[in-house]
């Protein structure tokens, strides 16, 4: 199993939601078995500049690169990259 973690900050505070709902879309594509997109709680203050956590799961190395590969993926990207200031991504192996 993969898991898919991205976290986001927003150039603008006003856009968090917007690109909260712009991430929600991806959650369209069939490939994974868990999709989440939540605004950070901001609770732990060494990381309260990340306003938006992507959380996903997937079969395997196949069903991820489908996933990226998928229109949907590329169309939100367009979106929210002007709206973004930060992206960090990992791609964890984890057992099933």
């Amino acid at each position: 199993m993969i898991r898919h973690i991205v976290f986001f900050s927003a150039r603008q505070k006003q856009d968090v939601e917007t690109i909260r709902e712009e991430l929600s879309a991806l959650g369209g594509i069939p490939h994974s078995t868990v999709f989440e997109v939540t605004v950070n709680t901001k609770v732990d203050p060494l990381s309260d500049e990340i306003d938006v956590v992507v959380y996903a799961e997937f079969v395997d190395q196949a069903a991820l690169a489908a996933y990226k590969a998928h229109p949907l993926y590329d169309r939100t990207t367009q979106r929210v990259r002007p709206m973004r200031e930060l992206r960090y991504s990992a791609d964890v192996v984890a057992a099933a």
